[in-house]
């Protein structure tokens, strides 16, 4: 499941990209638990868990339904 997850957050990246930032896969747990870092602006930006909950979560589930939570670190 690891690189799926890579593989959508690989379509994800040039977005958060876009705007100086970037997110970093901590850890996929067997699960459906995947724990990301936000890094560069995003890591710091007050809007970072809307980003993190409406946006990367909604299309990492899209992309790989195994997906149970996103935990931001």
């Amino acid at each position: 499941m690891r690189e799926k997850v890579e593989k959508a957050l690989d379509k994800i990246r040039p977005m958060l990209a876009a705007d100086g930032g970037n997110v970093d896969l901590v850890d996929v747990s067997a699960d459906g638990v995947v724990k990301l870092r936000l890094t560069g602006t995003c890591g710091c930006c007050p809007m970072s868990q809307m980003t993190l909950k409406m946006g990367i979560e909604r299309i990492l589930k899209q992309e790989v339904p195994e997906i149970k939570e996103i935990v931001a670190l």
